[in-house]
């Protein structure tokens, strides 16, 4: 640094003094992560109202107190863990109409999970930017700990079965999975059924024709690269070999359900929330056993011979592929054929058919695939109501938004039911 010789010896030296102090400060302070394309959405106008809200606008600024009260690294994981479990507790007990009663302005109808998504990212934000004055915080010990922030806010850690419910009697086991909202440079108000969903019925017990069952959920992440880091696996791998009956969930099509038939092994590119794009096979461990199609044990034709609800379910068998010894991609209507390459399952070739894919491929691998009914259920897309299509002026909730997310949710619990009641072959 140079200094210009018209300045006053006594600014010289201040300029100086400057100089020192910010050369003697650590190196992590002047290198903080940034934060990421999801967590900057989160200064928008919609978010902070959704926040506001639903009460949930405390909880980044709680965290970041508590963070700053951590003395060791130990006890900075601690605290982590504790609060991102403490959101999701916090976030199912809401959609389930437990808690504290709503505050003044706290308006937000029970059943939202964007309350969810919009606290955990004031959190990881938080997290990123933190620099403990009491110990250091490398870039992998903090990988460490966003990672477990992750999974303890989404349910990954929580899910667990008692063995009998409170009259005695012995509990199936059902396992649903979630996502979080997508495509918000397109509408940062949306909201995805399938989380609501998740936090609907996480831990509660549906009544089946075989007795009570249990039901665990966990939300997943819309990004790439968690998936291809495996946290898909990593929360999946000890549960499937206990539980009677699992579904991924997402959002799919207008004014329908599908139950996926075949998931395949391909990624189509289309932006994640991170705003990156992955055109590719899907990558997993052990890519040399690795198959092109995956297909569901749900009883899909159960399932859609039950009256379930309002919208209609369908058996959606189409694939896209490359056939066998050729090379432009083929619309199959009734599956894949022989010895071809995947580019589109039932689901399509997002996270939704990749968590299919994964789950399912899981299944196989653990070899539980002709005792274990398991898919991928794509619910109706959840839409606005007619006045308040407009990302650009409209509210980020209605009566009609609200309508269409309850009876999603009611539907999923009765298609649960009816793969239950469904024989076992």
């Amino acid at each position: 640094m140079s200094l210009s010789p018209n300045v006053s010896p006594r600014l010289a030296a201040l300029g100086v003094t400057l100089l020192l102090s910010l050369t003697a400060l650590p190196a992590s302070a002047a290198t903080a992560p940034a934060a990421t394309t999801e967590e900057q959405r989160l200064d928008r106008a919609a978010p902070q109202e959704i926040l506001r809200r639903s009460g949930f606008d405390a909880v980044a600024p709680e965290f970041a107190r508590a963070l700053g009260r951590a003395h060791s690294y130990g006890e900075a994981k601690r605290i982590v863990e504790r609060q991102g479990e403490a959101l999701w507790r916090r976030a199912v007990d809401r959609a389930q109409g437990r808690g504290p009663a709503a505050g003044k302005g706290e308006d937000l109808s029970r059943d939202d999970d964007r309350p969810l998504y919009w606290a955990r990212l004031g959190m990881t934000r938080e997290l990123r930017q933190w620099e403990p004055a009491r110990f250091g915080v490398d870039e992998a010990r903090r990988g460490r700990l966003i990672r477990a922030l992750e999974d303890s806010s989404r349910g990954h850690d929580s899910i667990r079965y008692p063995a009998k419910d409170r009259a005695g009697h012995r509990l199936k086991r059902i396992l649903v999975t979630g996502f979080d909202p997508f495509t918000l440079d397109r509408d940062v108000r949306i909201s995805n059924p399938s989380g609501a969903t998740a936090l609907a019925l996480d831990g509660t017990v549906i009544q089946t024709a075989d007795g009570p069952a249990r039901v665990e959920t966990a939300v997943f992440p819309v990004r790439w690269d968690d998936f291809a880091q495996g946290t898909v696996e990593r929360t999946l791998r000890a549960h499937l070999p206990r539980v009677d009956l699992f579904t991924t969930i997402s959002q799919g099509r207008a004014g329908r359900f599908d139950i996926e038939r075949t998931n395949g092994a391909w990624r189509g590119g289309f932006p994640d929330n991170e705003n990156l794009s992955r055109t590719q096979t899907v990558p997993v461990t052990d890519p040399g056993s690795q198959p092109q199609w995956t297909s569901t044990t749900l009883p899909y034709k159960e399932i859609v011979g039950a009256r379930t609800g309002r919208f209609p379910v369908y058996d959606n068998t189409s694939v896209t592929e490359i056939p066998a010894g050729q090379s432009a991609p083929v619309v199959r209507p009734d599956g894949p054929t022989a010895g071809s390459t995947a580019r589109e399952g039932g689901g399509g070739n997002y996270l939704s058919n990749e968590i299919a894919y994964r789950a399912t491929l899981l299944r196989d691998r653990l070899g539980l695939h002709d005792r274990l009914p398991g898919g991928h259920v794509h619910t109706p897309i959840l839409q606005f109501g007619a006045g308040n299509t407009d990302p650009a002026t409209g509210q980020v909730t209605d009566p009609e938004f609200v309508r269409n997310r309850l009876d999603i949710i009611a539907q999923v619990k009765k298609i649960l039911t009816a793969a239950m009641d469904a024989p076992r072959s």
